[in-house]
């Protein structure tokens, strides 16, 4: 049982140590488009576009088509 608390002790101190608070200055840092989850969202609608074209088949994207790359 001593085990298992130590264990979640262990896990919640690490999920707490990542919330940190951001200064002011470092702001501008993690706002650059390198540290966005999508770097390059357009692009990255077209590959997925094209992608989706080629296998003739659409998967989660909200538009459906056919094989032939058209809406």
């Amino acid at each position: 049982m001593k085990t298992i608390q130590q264990a979640l002790l262990l896990a919640l101190s690490i999920c707490v140590s990542g919330c940190s608070p951001v200064a002011p200055w470092q702001r501008g840092t993690l706002a650059k488009p390198q540290m966005a989850l999508e770097p390059y969202p357009l692009q990255s609608t077209f590959n997925a576009h094209i992608y989706g074209s080629r296998e003739a088949a659409t998967g989660s994207s909200a538009a459906g088509g056919g094989g032939c790359g058209c809406y």
